[in-house]
């Protein structure tokens, strides 16, 4: 009798982060204030900013070593949040973003076993964004679109990213196929609020999701652009506990939301993710419950110490959550494999089964 092999599960990071060594920066971004590392990789700098340099697997090599450690055999890359390009001159916005994508593309280049890497525009400056993202699919063939929940527009005001006047934006990400990550940051550049106690990345960020999740279901984007997937930082996770306030704001007020599609209809849509992010597993079930195991996938935020990384501290380690979402009986084994490894390729590239079959490939050659 002929056994058929199983094969291995694969586990595949859905949310990682990547410095450039200090080398790699070039210049000008010192010079301008945009953004850099110091020569003894200790800090990442921007003009009156600074952060440290938690981990060395913020850095190419040494995330390498990390991954093979951790026995993770594949991992999305997104863009640094600091190079949004927000209240950046033009020049100086598109110069930073086009070394961040051009930087992505050759780690993907140079490494396609081991990661997918996003490219990010300014939804601030729609024409140069589409022309960006058909250099970045056609020239350096990168299939992830990374967007922060908010920008600001031309004249300084503060958007969502699910703004109607960034459509031209989400039909190329639809004619493209395009898997697409929302990612907040820069709250406390439009939240009126003391920057103190960390609020704005433990609070703040995630009511920046929430709002993101928000207008893209008002907006009905999940269906009108139906070959576009999006995935949300961080569980979108006040989106999860706030579902139920905003049907009940929506079928109470229906005078305030004329013209806009009802909440409910976006839950547990096919074409809408949330990685595994959240730090309990009282919010992984509620994740679960809401949108359906298979709408969820594994992101590990690394390097960052908000991310799921080996600390004592902490009392953690990459995966933590679904392990102990096992032993809760919140899923299954089975569930924890798909979160790891089909559900990920199916954000990256939805009913393309070519596509997800030669990353496999890649990864395990």
């Amino acid at each position: 009798m002929i056994h058929k092999m199983t094969k291995r599960k694969l586990r595949i990071n859905g949310h990682s982060h990547l410095l450039p060594y200090p080398e790699q920066i070039p210049q000008f971004m010192k010079d301008k204030g945009i953004f850099w590392v110091d020569k003894d990789r200790k800090f990442m700098l921007q003009k009156d900013w600074s952060r440290p340099v938690t981990d060395s697997s913020f850095f190419l090599d040494e995330k390498l070593e990390w991954m093979e450690h951790f026995k993770i055999d594949h991992a999305v890359v997104l863009n640094l949040s600091q190079l949004y390009g927000n209240g950046l001159r033009l020049e100086e916005m598109k110069q930073a973003l086009r070394f961040q994508n051009d930087f992505n593309a050759r780690v993907q280049h140079e490494n396609p076993s081991k990661f997918t890497t996003g490219f990010v525009v300014h939804p601030g400056f729609v024409r140069g964004a589409l022309w960006e993202i058909e250099r970045c699919v056609e020239v350096l063939g990168m299939r992830l679109l990374c967007l922060p929940t908010h920008y600001m527009d031309t004249i300084g005001t503060w958007r969502c990213i699910f703004d109607e006047e960034n459509e031209p934006i989400f039909e190329l990400a639809n004619k493209y196929n395009l898997a697409v990550e929302i990612h907040p940051y820069d709250g406390e550049k439009f939240i009126k609020l003391q920057n103190t106690s960390w609020r704005f990345h433990l609070i703040w960020m995630l009511a920046q999701c929430a709002d993101a999740y928000h207008f893209l279901t008002l907006n009905g984007y999940y269906d009108k652009y139906p070959n576009m997937r999006i995935c949300f930082a961080h569980g979108g996770q006040l989106a999860q506990m706030n579902l139920g306030r905003r049907i009940q704001g929506f079928d109470g007020r229906p005078d305030l939301f004329e013209g806009k599609t009802h909440p409910r209809k976006a839950v547990g849509h096919k074409n809408i993710f949330f990685d595994t992010l959240v730090h309990d597993t009282g919010s992984l079930d509620l994740l679960i419950k809401n949108q359906g195991s298979k709408q969820v996938l594994i992101g590990l935020d690394d390097p960052y110490p908000l991310g799921e990384m080996e600390s004592e501290i902490q009392s953690s380690y990459p995966g933590k959550i679904l392990d102990l979402a096992i032993d809760r009986n919140i899923i299954t084994e089975t569930e924890r494999d798909e979160m790891w490894e089909d559900n990920v390729l199916q954000w990256l590239f939805g009913d393309d089964e070519k596509a997800k079959k030669e990353l496999v490939s890649k990864i395990l050659q």
